[in-house]
């Protein structure tokens, strides 16, 4: 599951996965804005066929973050 969400997240953040770690903050070390966040959600929810509210986004700030919502909501 990391992989494809390190996948992902390359793509929508235009960075390479090799930058991508657990710790990487999607804001301060991947450089996102709010649109790049939005696309890389949609992406998520769409890779791993479920919802993810708009709620819950404030409290996605890491790759971590992402791998652990996933697992605990999937």
């Amino acid at each position: 599951m990391l992989e494809q969400i390190k996948k992902i997240v390359a793509e929508n953040l235009n960075v390479e996965e090799d930058a991508i770690t657990l710790e990487s903050s999607f804001k301060e070390d991947l450089k996102a804005d709010s649109l790049d966040l939005f696309e890389m959600v949609m992406a998520l929810e769409e890779e791993f066929d479920m919802e993810i509210p708009s709620e819950d986004l404030e409290q996605l700030e890491t790759v971590q973050d992402v791998v652990n919502y996933i697992e605990n909501h999937k």
